[in-house]
């Protein structure tokens, strides 16, 4: 085997083994200077190649303008986001009732994507944190939860890039965050068991405190009734 198959199979495991190599989402520094619909337009010719690659006929009805409505998709929608842009402005208050304990939004709909083979990553984020004083709107949770899904993934950097910007948003450590997803990488492909699903976990602050985090655990198994 030479040196170049070699590269090629030690990357292909890292996919396979679902490796995490950053805590950031890596991009390169130019990733900003084409404008959404320059990205469009090159990302559908990039999609008609692969097409054609394939066999398909362009020219029938039905595939025409899948192009295109990927191309979009990408850049407004799954992978909207990459841009800095999009990122929503989590408004905060201050803590006028002064309550003390966990604040948890459970239950989150995580759809994000496998940065290995662009298959989705589908589940429920759980997050939580103990306001020092300062507390955010509650839609504010889940819109941070979609913004960092909207991405080429790795479920672990998902959770902990949920988290760090919660505490730098709060100004508090107290926050921590649970996602359990099924990957599309695993069910559909590979091994194809579309059973299992992973859990990962981010906690920081007072989170990671046994009673604390046991307590954060307790309420996500909560059954809501309606």
């Amino acid at each position: 085997m030479n040196i170049e198959n070699e590269e090629l199979k030690a990357i292909d495991e890292i996919g396979d083994n679902h490796h995490n190599t950053s805590a950031e989402t890596p991009l390169r520094d130019d990733a900003f200077e084409l404008s959404d619909s320059e990205k469009i337009e090159l990302i559908k010719e990039d999609v008609t190649r692969i097409m054609q690659t394939l066999g398909l006929d362009l020219e029938d009805d039905s595939l025409k303008g899948t192009p295109n409505r990927v191309a979009k998709m990408f850049v407004n929608e799954i992978f909207g986001g990459l841009n800095p842009q999009r990122k929503p402005k989590a408004s905060t208050f201050k803590n006028n009732y002064k309550y003390g304990e966990m604040l948890v939004e459970k239950n989150i709909t995580v759809y994000s994507t496998c940065e290995h083979h662009l298959l989705p990553i589908v589940g429920r984020a759980h997050v939580a944190y103990i306001s020092n004083g300062t507390v955010v709107g509650l839609s504010k949770m889940n819109r941070v939860v979609d913004y960092y899904a909207k991405r080429p993934q790795v479920q672990e950097r998902l959770t902990m890039q949920v988290v760090q910007e919660l505490q730098k948003v709060l100004g508090t450590e107290d926050v921590a965050c649970v996602i359990d997803a099924k990957h599309l990488c695993v069910n559909s492909r590979g091994i194809r068991d579309i059973e299992s699903s992973t859990v990962t976990s981010e906690f920081g602050g007072k989170f990671k405190e046994e009673a604390v985090r046991r307590e954060f655990l307790d309420y996500i198994k909560l059954e809501t009734p309606f």
